[in-house]
């Protein structure tokens, strides 16, 4: 078998490169110029297993700033048009650029959390 930086990508369709943000998690995107964007709009759609792999091995040396990228496909015209942003190509993709699909204890009102309740100042 042969090492992730070695194996060849298939690309059946456009593709970002994607990862987390070293300092916080979050999660960005390759944005042309090699710059990363929290933003899913702003990443560089890649339609070619060449390109998606030269931004790869861009992105992997970018090790202080973004960590573990790979490329995710997603659903965008060959050339966006304004208003038509990529978006995430399956539910993977869907739930790290909108969050968890359940309430974290963080969020949850404070009738869920009854040690909580006495904290609140009405």
């Amino acid at each position: 078998m042969a090492h992730p930086h070695q194996q060849k990508l298939k690309i059946s369709g456009p593709v970002v490169i994607t990862a987390n943000r070293l300092a916080d998690g979050v999660v960005i995107h390759r944005a042309s110029e090699g710059r990363w964007s929290e933003n899913l709009a702003a990443a560089q759609i890649l339609l070619t297993a060449d390109e998606a792999l030269a931004a790869l091995k861009a992105a992997q040396a970018d090790g202080l700033i973004a960590v573990g990228p790979y490329v995710a496909r997603v659903e965008a015209a060959p050339t966006a048009k304004p208003g038509h942003s990529p978006k995430p190509g399956n539910l993977r993709e869907k739930i790290r650029s909108q969050g968890p699909t359940f309430p974290l204890p963080s969020d949850a009102p404070v009738a869920y959390l009854p040690n909580e309740a006495s904290k609140v100042v009405a």
